[in-house]
């Protein structure tokens, strides 16, 4: 018997990319990808989703099940609560889909933790506290292979947190949102800049500003997930997404931060990892969180 698949679509600020994915291997066939846009509104993105879905299926030449990941919060049972992004808050995303094949919507942070945990970079881990980092900041804790969403689907929600920072001899006082400091897209308004790839290249060609900035960025969101870390007491952080996953100096300099705000001790023996299936993390967890009992996963 071939191995069981499911198609997967990973709904980003950015982009759309979807594909059917072998759930063993985590292998992507018949890759499609398009801007989400999502200024057009909540119902164009779906739409687009749909229109997605039905050519992965009629790619696929026989009934799967889907898996659909999306840059929003969203509660146990499916429903999106949130619209800082998509705006699908209130729509019957799961049932809209559902009309087209079985359908389960998952946070994409829960689902690309769920696909490192399981396929990636932490195979074979029981606790995995799971960061990505790209466009935006988001994290998951996966606990002996199933992501924790919490009581309303809002577990660990840090990019939104205000840090507010005094300066103990003027009084200086202020205050910055994690996401914005340390997401991609946060980067690169901070250096006048379209894209975070832009700062990345211009440290690399020694500009000491473009420098600072990736070196702040990384030394809050260090300490934040040193906090998590000292809390929820996992057996790796793993860093995902484009910006704290790709290539460049970031994911170094998180991984340094992180430990240098950890306590002393076996503490700052935690694995720093980097995320092993790159950006398709959240187009594979997506496809493995597609509903398994829908009774026609295999070829």
């Amino acid at each position: 018997m071939s191995a069981p698949r499911a198609i997967g679509i990973d709904v980003g600020g950015t982009k759309v990319a979807g594909g059917i994915v072998d759930l063993a291997t985590g292998a992507v066939r018949h890759r499609r990808e398009a801007p989400t846009d999502p200024e057009r509104g909540g119902e164009a993105v779906l739409a687009d989703v749909a229109d997605m879905a039905r050519a992965l299926l009629a790619a696929a030449g026989r009934p799967l099940a889907l898996g659909l990941g999306v840059a929003e919060l969203v509660d146990p049972g499916g429903q999106v609560f949130s619209g800082h992004r998509i705006a699908w808050a209130g729509l019957p995303v799961q049932e809209r889909l559902g009309s087209i094949l079985p359908t389960r919507v998952e946070a994409d942070v829960r689902a690309a933790a769920l696909a490192e945990a399981r396929l990636g970079a932490g195979r074979g881990l029981r606790h995995v506290l799971y960061v990505t980092v790209g466009t935006g900041v988001s994290a998951a804790l996966v606990q002996d292979g199933r992501p924790y969403p919490g009581s309303r689907g809002a577990a660990l929600v840090i990019a939104n947190g205000t840090m507010r920072h005094g300066c103990p001899r003027c009084g200086h006082a202020w205050s910055e949102v994690l996401e914005d400091v340390a997401g991609g897209q946060g980067i690169a308004r901070g250096m006048g800049l379209a894209r975070a790839e832009e700062v990345l290249a211009a440290a690399a060609a020694g500009d000491a500003r473009a420098a600072g900035a990736l070196a702040h960025a990384a030394r809050e969101l260090g300490q934040t997930l040193a906090l998590l870390a000292g809390a929820l007491d996992p057996e790796a952080v793993i860093v995902g997404g484009g910006l704290g996953s790709g290539p460049g100096p970031f994911f170094d300099l998180v991984a340094d931060a992180l430990a240098a705000s950890l306590w002393d001790g076996d503490a700052r023996a935690l694995p720093v990892l980097r995320a092993g299936l790159g950006p398709e993390a959240g187009l594979i967890g997506a496809a493995l969180v597609a509903p398994q009992d829908a009774g026609a996963l295999a070829e």
